[in-house]
């Protein structure tokens, strides 16, 4: 079904047309921004850039004025249109490469300096006023000047240098600026023309809302001439709904708000358990981002996979606890429409940290009612939530708060506090909208990590115990998000910006008494002096003496995301193309220090840091025949890491990489409801700054190998989607990826850990089961090997804490004898190698939880919910590393040390809807 545009429209949608094309141009012209900012510092993309193009390339960008002038040059070259707008910037650069050279051989010139003051002040004269003279005058101001700016930084050309590098460098950036320019005045028109046409046609576009269509149609009339037509873009967001003709793989999926509510949940990440073959689990306080395990991979608290809210990077970069820091726990469920989530590194859009695949949570931005809930439960659980949309304006306003207080079974109870709230204001026409998101949550915590195993048996402690009861932490994050969409007559445009602040203040002590002792701190640590082993102590211990330590962590992420997508046919194949752009920028203040009792006694690091990344890409799609589906992307990723401050300034440092991925997918189907597909191309992930330039070992003064930037990921897969059975859909992946050896930086130690080439390889097998409207079974079975490619003398080649076998299946019901709703679920999580030889495993862990709830009436419902219903034992997770108690030997213990999961405990909410 298409809607065809009533005539008072039409002069705007020549306008969105002709805006459209530029929105191309715009992410184009992002796309050579980037590329040449990052790819001659790119030694695999450029065979020789020499320290002179270096220092030509960054002499412009260290200058107010040439800045200045330069972005003034663009924005009037962009007013000027026509040929003027590379016209201008062209001249420009070549005027300029000449008085580079006369300056360079030192022919002197009167009145430089004034001429370049001049150009500073009348270009942009010129441009507020929107001055316009005729073409050759214009070319020739722009050269006048041009020369005279070329003089000036030629003469600052050192006589060592190579006058043909440098001047090459200087041009690459005059041209970036002049880009920056021309971007600028783009994305200034583009805003105001759809601004003027929100207001001049909101009351007739806003009409169009309620038979909005749901694909792609061409309308032709009698006379063969296209009208205009706007298209809805098609989403699918429950499990329920089929993405047979849709999907570009096999572990491509979605989750709504339908698979969420009737599941018991403990915390928000569990929210991520929707994917099949996913675990989050916790070995901290309920505060702390949680740990996550996904094909093979001890993911740590979101390493190689990428978790958005939004389109907005939930991932840290070069987070004082570890790279790519994933905590969720600002997410509030009640409010997702749809959790899409695609595995792999076959998909142009993704980059840093989606080696194993990634998760984009998506909110309502309308609630049919409001919602007031509360929950109590075991061991002091309490949670309120109020949720709710209203109109305002011409748009509508969605809110939510919450707070949540848990102390859970713990001897010393986490205290675990939350505050947590949304605001989003949205406006939807008939073919774009716009919507502002603002988020804040804070919350502190008291945490008991993993305890020694030895520990427990020898009766030291109790399960619930905590070694160190000093640990815990806080934490902060306040996000502000704008996005603009439009719907054309044959593309898609998105737009979107963001920044992040979040705080994090933590402190752990996982090794106890291994470095801080008796030995080495006399002082502090007399009271362990005569204490023998496996016996109980003072816990007042740990206020003058361990091993404690803290990561505190306080950043502002900032960034862009821009697409569009094209529907056009290439000869008789009907075709989708598209091309984006992402930047973002990460400045970081983070730390590792000693500690006591939170208290710091020490830094061993100190660090402010500075990452930067620019990654355009490009995808096409083409629907060959109607079992032929193809689909070829390319992706470049450039970085800039800079240490500019650092506790101990060898570890001072910038450092450049960039990487081009391809991608190639490939659909054949569907025949007999079935369809199969073969995925497969590059990726990468990046570490940390820190590691990338590090020299010395903070710890130990010893000189160390810095970290390869970025390290390459290869990957394929190869899987069927069916239906074949009425309510049944079952998927079926094959997949392997391999990584290449890299190093990474341990926030834990403050330095680099080398870690080997490895290989991947595993088979998922997922099923969503609807037999009625009212009934629902899913049964999710992951099973995956996990080694390194080379061999290490005296060392084994498995993957310590690589996850072999993941097994989730459960049932939801709703709506049965009058109201009930809910449903069991259970979780397997299976034994898995700790170290490299295989000889130390972990635990398998088993939950199973469930939901039971009843609908009063449309406006109040009960529900209540119990967790580890079987009240097992298991490990949350494991590790085995060493560790110290007091009076064992300074060597340390090697120890398995695990979190146990909370036992038997109960929860009951009631919801209120108004």
């Amino acid at each position: 079904m298409a809607i065809i545009f009533s005539s008072s429209l039409k002069q705007m949608l020549q306008v969105t047309r002709k805006f459209e094309k530029r929105s191309i141009m715009i992410l184009a012209l992002g796309s050579l921004m980037s590329l040449s900012f990052f790819l001659p510092q790119n030694p695999a993309m450029m065979l020789v850039i020499d320290s002179d193009w270096h220092e030509g390339f960054h002499h412009p960008l260290e200058g107010w004025d040439h800045i200045l002038t330069m972005i003034a040059v663009g924005i009037w070259a962009a007013q000027s249109r026509g040929q003027a707008v590379w016209v201008l910037p062209l001249v420009f650069a070549s005027v300029m490469s000449l008085g580079g050279v006369i300056g360079a051989v030192d022919i002197a010139l009167p009145y430089t300096e004034n001429i370049i003051l001049l150009s500073v002040l009348l270009l942009n004269v010129f441009v507020i006023r929107k001055i316009q003279f005729s073409a050759p005058f214009n070319i020739l101001i722009i050269a006048l000047f041009a020369f005279f700016h070329g003089y000036a930084h030629g003469q600052e050309i050192s006589a060592s240098a190579s006058l043909i590098s440098y001047t090459a460098g200087f041009v690459w950036a005059t041209l970036l600026l002049h880009g920056t320019g021309i971007l600028i005045a783009r994305l200034a028109v583009l805003a105001l023309a759809f601004s003027v046409g929100n207001n001049v046609h909101a009351q007739e576009t806003a009409k169009l809302n309620n038979a909005a269509p749901e694909a792609m149609t061409e309308i032709k009339p009698e006379t063969g001439k296209a009208k205009w037509v706007v298209f809805n873009e098609m989403r699918v967001t429950e499990r329920a709904n089929s993405l047979i003709g849709i999907a570009d793989s096999a572990s491509q999926g979605n989750v709504g708000q339908a698979q969420i509510k009737f599941r018991p949940i403990t915390r928000p990440a569990e929210v991520l358990e929707t994917i099949p073959g996913m675990i989050a689990t916790q070995h901290s306080g309920e505060g702390k981002a949680n740990q996550f395990f996904l094909r093979g991979f001890n993911l740590d608290h979101g390493t190689d996979f990428l978790t958005q809210i939004e389109g907005v990077p939930v991932n840290q970069l070069s987070h004082s606890h570890g790279q790519g820091w994933t905590d969720t726990n600002f997410l509030i469920p009640e409010l997702i429409e749809t959790l899409e989530y695609k595995k792999g590194i076959h998909y142009a859009e993704n980059g840093d940290f989606s080696s194993t695949g990634s998760a984009n949570i998506r909110y309502f931005k309308k609630l049919p009612e409001t919602m007031v809930r509360f929950t109590g439960g075991s061991f002091d659980y309490y949670r309120g939530l109020i949720a709710g949309s209203r109109a305002l304006g011409t748009g509508n306003l969605l809110y939510a708060g919450e707070i949540v207080h848990n102390n859970g079974p713990w001897t010393v109870g986490n205290d675990y506090l939350k505050f947590n709230g949304l605001l989003r204001y949205s406006q939807e026409y008939g073919n774009h909208g716009w919507s502002v998101t603002a988020m804040a949550t804070k919350s502190d915590w008291k945490a008991t990590d993993q305890i020694a195993r030895r520990a427990l048996r020898q009766g030291v402690i109790g399960r619930y115990d905590a070694l160190d009861p000093t640990d815990g932490g806080s934490s902060q994050r306040y996000s502000l998000t704008g996005e603009w969409h439009h719907r054309g007559e044959n593309s898609i445009t998105k737009l979107m910006v963001y920044g992040v602040n979040s705080k994090l203040g933590l402190f752990s002590n996982f090794t106890y008494f291994l470095d801080d002792n008796e030995n080495t701190s006399p002082v502090g640590c007399a009271g362990l002096t005569g204490l023998d082993s496996g016996r109980q102590f003072n816990p007042a211990l740990f206020n003058t003496c361990g091993d404690q330590f803290g990561q505190p962590d306080n950043r502002w992420t900032t960034g862009f995301k821009g697409s569009h997508t094209i529907f056009h046919t290439i000869g008789s194949v009907d075709s989708e193309t598209t091309v984006g752009l992402q930047v973002r920028n990460d400045n970081i203040h983070n730390a590792l220090t000693k500690t006591h009792a939170q208290r710091k006694i020490g830094i061993t690091r100190q660090d402010t840091i500075w990452v930067t990344s620019i990654s355009p890409y490009a995808e096409n799609k083409l629907t060959w025949t109607d079992w032929l589906r193809t689909s070829l992307g390319v992706r470049f990723d450039g970085f800039r890491f800079d240490v500019n401050h650092s506790n101990l300034r060898q570890n001072m440092g910038e450092r450049y990489d960039g990487l081009v991925s391809p991608k190639f997918g490939m659909v054949l189907g569907p025949w007999a409801d079935t369809e199969f597909y073969l995925n497969g191309g590059l990726g990468f992930h990046s570490n940390d700054a820190r590691g990338i330039n590090t020299r010395i070992d903070p710890l130990s003064g010893d000189r160390v190998q810095r970290a390869d930037p970025l390290v390459r990921t290869y990957g394929a897969e190869v899987g069927a989607r069916t239906v074949r059975i009425k309510g049944l859909q079952s998927t079926l992946a094959l997949w392997w990826l391999d990584i290449d050896s890299e190093l990474l930086f341990v926030g834990d130690a403050g330095t680099t850990e080398a870690s080997r080439p490895s290989r991947r390889y595993g088979l998922e097998f997922a099923n969503y089961y609807s037999p009625t409207d009212w009934l629902t079974f899913d049964a999710d079975v992951s099973f995956s090997h996990a080694r390194f490619r080379n061999k290490v003398p005296d060392e084994g080649n498995y993957v310590p804490n690589s996850v072999e076998a993941v097994i989730a299946t459960g049932a939801t019901f709703h709506h049965v004898f009058g109201g009930f709703f809910g449903g069991p679920r259970l979780r397997f999580l299976g034994p898995r190698p700790l170290i490299e030889d295989n000889s130390k495993r972990s635990d398998s862990t088993i939950l199973l939880s469930a939901m039971l709830g009843y609908e009063v009436n449309k406006k109040l419902s009960l529900q209540a919910e119990v967790f580890n219903m079987l009240d097992r034992n298991d490990p949350a997770i494991t590790y085995f590393y060493t560790s110290r108690l007091p009076g064992e030997s300074t060597d340390g213990v090697r120890d398995f040390h695990f979190h146990p999961v909370e036992p038997v405990s109960f929860r009951l909410s009631f919801t209120w809807k108004i």
